[in-house]
């Protein structure tokens, strides 16, 4: 596996990628964009990780720092902003990899949400988004507080399900008030913001093959999933508490999901 530093540029900024290939530039490559303010090897180095991967297999994979992130110059735009960005990274890509003939691009979180809203006229050929962040600035501040109706869901079954937690309910060991605030925010609608009709718009304008995947007991793909249309085919689901697929299991089913959509 050959991994090969270099810069371009975005604008008056330098910016700093790294390319991950195998001897042989094999025809479809991936564009790994990061989210949050999150450089290019990810969290834990998941992202150099699973970039050595898919260059073994054959899949050559560019992953970058954006503006102000990282080892990249600049004043970080943050992720509703990064269509520049994005664009001059898939630039250099195909400058670095001139055999390629089609490049798909895969991010989590927010940058997911920047690949939902910028996606369609950037020229790329398909796109995987992992649990899509959902959340304007302001909600984003309350985040760490809010519990999603489907986590609260799944955590009064689990205590459903338990003798203990029966018999504590009987015998008057519960918060009764506390019970019911819980049970008022699992049946009230999830309200969508505009970002969440923003992406939705400008992803329908996108022309080439989606792939959505989410990690079910993730907060943001449950936020996600509480304001997305139901039954969307394009959905893959693990049964994993990993906003970034963190372990084996996740890892294995994350990187045959991102094989399969290049081949």
């Amino acid at each position: 596996m050959i991994r090969q530093h270099l810069t371009f540029l975005c604008g008056p900024d330098t910016l700093v990628g790294t390319l991950d290939r195998d001897t042989t530039i094999g025809p479809v490559g991936l564009l790994l964009v990061s989210g949050g303010r999150e450089v290019r090897s990810g969290s834990w180095s998941g992202q150099v990780q699973m970039a050595a991967r898919l260059a073994a297999a054959g899949v050559p994979v560019f992953r970058y720092d954006r503006r102000g992130v990282g080892q990249s110059e600049g004043q970080d735009p943050g992720f509703q902003h990064t269509r520049e960005d994005i664009a001059a990274a898939l630039a250099a890509f195909r400058a670095a990899a001139p055999s390629l003939r089609r490049v798909i691009a895969f991010g989590n979180c927010d940058a997911a949400a920047a690949l939902m809203l910028h996606g369609a006229p950037l020229g790329l050929d398909g796109l995987v988004l992992a649990n899509p962040w959902t959340l304007e600035t302001e909600e984003a501040e309350a985040a760490p507080r809010a519990v999603p109706p489907a986590a609260l869901r799944q955590r009064y079954l689990a205590k459903l399900k338990s003798p203990r937690e029966v018999i504590r309910l009987l015998t008057g060991g519960v918060n009764l008030a506390k019970l019911l605030r819980g049970l008022r925010q699992v049946a009230a609608a999830p309200v969508k913001s505009g970002l969440v009709a923003e992406m939705s718009e400008a992803l329908a304008r996108f022309t080439g093959p989606v792939t959505i995947l989410l990690a079910t007991g993730d907060r943001t793909a449950q936020m996600f999933e509480a304001v997305w249309p139901k039954g969307d085919p394009r959905i893959q689901r693990h049964a994993s508490a990993g906003h970034s697929f963190a372990g084996e299991v996740a890892q294995n089913w994350l990187f045959e999901r991102l094989l399969e959509v290049v081949r």
